[in-house]
């Protein structure tokens, strides 16, 4: 064949001057990568982006090479699949894509992958230890600081910019050695030195001490896993007359002017403009007026953000800074950028965590089995803490930051098959109903469960009657339809002759389940003799000893209610089953104390916050997961619409024809109280006023917030519902436990200040009703990503859609902030990408079902380790 390129099918790729038929599956690739380029780069040519596309295709590919070379090709384009979810402007998924055809169809040749910035084809043996040997080449001249020096004064020009250079090879991290053989002793005694506290280091002292606790620094292993929140990239500069519009980028420039200017609908904001001797930026601050004290006409500063052009000029809007050191001018280095508190200054913070480094990262025992590394191709841990801190390169700072949040989803997930294989471990009381009973049931319901539903009941009755308690998350969107599964699982306790209870976190909620479970309980076939209670803090005195007494005789056979549930009055003549709803909202403790109410019952809990099933088998690895994902059918879905600030005139006046109609709102505020920091934010309190007296003076407005007790909260909701307030004021507190059938209309303010998946769960508070429902979104920052994730909610009624995009946007932090009370904070959130998580899923698996208990010899770190964690002791706990 000729060697010309080809680029219709079949596709090909050239290697040694020689045209190599490949298979179909790269034609499917270079449609997909076409739609790709034709709609503008957005990373939208497939639902969940190209990253996530890579496995599928991956699989095809290779069923269908034949090659060597076609493998080494697939693995080359995989890993620049996976990568370019993580490529933020435009300008790079443009390269990205331009490289991939290229390499599909030949006008690319492999050995040229090395001297572009998207990643070659993995090396091993010596290519790696050759390629780390190798020391990183300076990308950039640094500014002298004897020039900036002279040039920091009041008006004075400011210094030339540094000159950039072509973007190097990538390095790989260097070949682990030979790990020493550790007695269990030694390793213990290795462990415990991270314990040492703090004062043990050089010139920390009781009050440096103090400080540094505030930031939950007590140990040096605490300073060792305090990572940078961000860094301040000394080695690629850019003048500002070279920033491209859509690239994330570090400057140093001298402030030239500062103002205080009015946006539009007379938004307030901070003009700072920067200047480097070749152009200038506008630096635009919202919501921190309070900075133009600390901004010195001539002082120079170190910016980070997202460049943008708007009118002709170059911006970042609320850019990361801070005052510059001079000395970082000449290391060509990345430097990090610590959390800091009152006192403790960025220069210090740094010095401290280098001094810990020097006296212990090489100290530090690895505590993953070398089989785990191998697998995984992970670097040494000693290795990643340094380069963590003060990177040599970005591509040796990656490399050690997914080692380290690999470890935070490993440890994590091997810490909680624990601690479910000691619950197990115990037998639990086996609760059978025969099919023909189950058939009666389902029958005498009001209407029929859905396929999902059965699916999840199926899971719980296949539960129920081992002899190993369940324990289960069911996990369903709002409307979903959860309670009717579970007041079954309740109906299946009873009939067993057990009793069973269900907590949930607010009165409200309690309340509504008891009217709505009651209801269904007694419609089933012996329902009608089930005693139900209910039990909460506000139940009169002489009511609670009632039911206190008949849970201890059980005559009461099922009991719904709050945290008044494990109070130590509560007892149980033979609890079999605990239900807890929306559980993150409880800790560890109380949920662990029903539990301990019964003899090891069986225990189902249940969300209503959608979570992608792959991040959910890691925050809930201790649990099996059931999810009902199919909605009841003739709920009709909210109406939704993304909204700006000058509209919102519009929406008030919407919002009072649905008030004249007989329906009520909800107003959300990300904020209770404005604060000096984000005093350009719409805050509930205030809002509460001026809504009431200007807006909807003819209607009764109610305020809803999290500061207020639970007894206030209670008695707000409760008029809400009753139709006391035709409009509430709150904040997200309400995304959980009110249920107002006449509710119609849902505005939320500043909406980009929330995840998608807490704008789903707000949304659900409307709709519940017969009256066709709308959702309002308001936000004050139009930028290209806020508009994005907020119109995924106007696209899709799909909680777990929803969750996946902004699992996707956002990274996992935002959803993990519906994590359970009580388990660990992870530090690595943004790092969590399916393809990780899954590894660190995989290999748990591998080593529990190698070595439950971690008893090999292989294993003692590992198991030392998790002791730790669960101790709440460890430097990630």
């Amino acid at each position: 064949m000729s060697g010309r390129t080809r680029s219709v099918s079949p596709c090909y790729v050239k290697r040694n001057q020689k045209d190599i038929p490949m298979p179909s599956a790269l034609e499917t690739l270079v449609k997909i990568l076409k739609l790709e380029q034709e709609t503008g780069f957005r990373n939208t040519a497939v639902i969940g982006g190209l990253g996530s596309f890579a496995g599928n295709w991956e699989r095809d590919a290779r069923q269908q090479a034949k090659r060597p070379e076609h493998h080494q090709l697939i693995d080359e384009l995989v890993q620049l699949l996976h990568d370019y979810d993580g490529k933020d402007s435009a300008e790079m998924r443009h390269d990205a894509v331009k490289y991939m055809l290229g390499r599909i169809t030949g006008r690319i040749q492999p050995e040229r992958a090395a001297q572009r910035e998207v990643p070659p084809p993995q090396e091993t043996g010596d290519q790696r230890l050759d390629a780390a040997a190798r020391p990183p080449a300076s990308t950039t001249e640094p500014v002298a600081a004897e020039q900036l020096a002279s040039r920091e004064g009041e008006g004075q020009a400011p210094p030339p910019a540094p000159r950039e250079e072509p973007a190097r090879h990538r390095p790989l991290p260097p070949r682990r050695g030979r790990r020493p053989a550790l007695s269990p002793e030694e390793a213990a005694a290795k462990l415990a030195a991270l314990q040492t506290p703090v004062v043990a280091l050089h010139r920390v002292g009781e009050k440096m001490a103090e400080k540094l606790n505030r930031l939950g620094i007590v140990t040096v292993g605490d300073l060792l896993f305090t990572f940078p929140r961000r860094y301040d990239d000394y080695t690629r500069m850019r003048t500002l007359n070279r920033l491209v519009p859509g690239e994330t980028v570090t400057v140093v420039a001298a402030i030239r002017s500062v103002a205080r200017k009015q946006g539009r609908a007379g938004r307030p904001y901070l003009s700072v403009v920067l200047e480097d001797g070749t152009g200038t930026l506008q630096a635009v601050f919202f919501g921190q007026l309070w900075l133009q004290r600390q901004f010195k006409r001539g002082s120079m500063i170190v910016a980070s953000g997202k460049v943008e052009r708007f009118r002709n000029e170059t911006m970042m809007t609320n850019p990361e800074w801070e005052l510059l050191e001079r000395e970082h001018l000449h290391t060509n280095r990345i430097v990090p950028v610590y959390p800091l508190t009152k006192g403790l200054s960025a220069r210090t913070m740094r010095r401290l965590v280098r001094q810990a480094l020097s006296d212990h990262a090489e100290n530090v025992p690895d505590y993953l089995p070398e089989a785990v590394l191998e697998r995984t191709g992970f670097p040494d841990l000693s290795w990643a803490l340094e380069q963590v801190h003060f990177p040599d390169s970005h591509e040796y700072l990656e490399h050690a930051r997914q080692r380290l949040s690999f470890d935070e989803l490993f440890l994590f997930q091997m810490a909680v098959m624990a601690a479910r294989r000691d619950w197990q471990s115990v037998p639990g009381q086996p609760l059978a109903v025969p099919d023909d009973w189950l058939g009666a049931a389902l029958a005498a319901l009001p209407f029929q469960l859905t396929a999902a539903q059965q699916r999840a009941l199926d899971d719980i009755r296949r539960d129920l009657a081992r002899d190993v308690p369940m324990n289960r998350l069911l996990q369903g969107d709002v409307g979903s339809g959860k309670t009717a599964v579970a007041a079954l699982a309740l109906a299946i306790a009873v009939h067993n002759g057990k009793q069973a209870a269900l907590m949930a976190p607010t009165s409200i909620l309690a309340e509504q389940h008891a009217r709505n479970v009651a209801g269904l309980l007694r419609a089933l076939p012996s329902g009608e003799h089930m005693q139900i209670r209910l039990l909460t803090g506000s139940t009169p005195s002489a009511e609670r000893d009632e039911i206190y007494a008949g849970l201890a005789e059980g005559a009461v056979h099922v009991v719904i209610g709050t945290h008044a549930l494990i109070q130590g009055g509560v007892t149980f003549r033979e609890l079999g089953l605990v239900i807890i709803d929306e559980q993150h909202r409880f800790g560890v403790e109380q949920r662990g104390s029903l539990r301990g109410k019964g003899f090891n019952p069986h225990v189902l809990v249940m969300t209503a916050t959608p979570i992608p099933r792959t991040l959910a088998l890691t925050l809930y690895a201790d649990l099996d997961l059931s999810i009902i994902d199919e909605l009841p059918p003739g709920r009709s879905p909210v109406e939704t619409r993304v909204l700006r600030p000058v509209e919102r005139e519009r929406v008030y006046s919407f919002i009072r024809a649905q008030l004249d109609k007989g329906r009520q709102a909800f107003i959300v505020y990300p904020l209770v109280e404005a604060t000096d920091e984000q005093e350009d934010s719409k805050a509930a309190v205030e809002e509460y006023e001026r809504l009431q007296t200007d807006i909807f003076p003819a209607y009764r407005v109610g305020l809803l917030h999290g500061r207020m007790a639970p007894s206030e909260k209670d008695a707000v909701m409760y008029a809400f519902a009753s139709g006391e307030f035709q409009v509430l004021v709150a904040t997200s507190v309400i995304e959980v436990g009110i249920d107002v059938p006449n509710a119609s209309v849902m505005l939320i303010e500043h909406a980009e200040r929330f995840g998608l998946a807490q704008l789903h769960q707000l949304r659900g508070r409307v709709g519940r009703g017969e009256h066709r429902s709308y959702c309002l979104l308001i936000t004050e920052t139009p930028s290209d990503d806020a508009i994005e994730r907020l119109s995924a909610l106007e696209e899709t009624t799909d909680g777990f859609k929803l969750a996946e995009i902004d699992w996707r946007l956002r990274g996992a932090g935002d959803l993990l902030g519906t994590r359970q009370s009580g388990v660990q904070q992870f530090r690595l959130t943004e790092l969590m990408n399916p393809r990780l998580v899954e590894l660190a899923q995989r290999e748990a698996r591998t080593v529990y079902a190698d070595d439950p208990p971690l008893e090999r010899p292989e294993h003692h770190l590992l198991a030392q380790r998790i002791q730790a964690l669960a101790e709440r002791r460890g430097d990630i706990s």
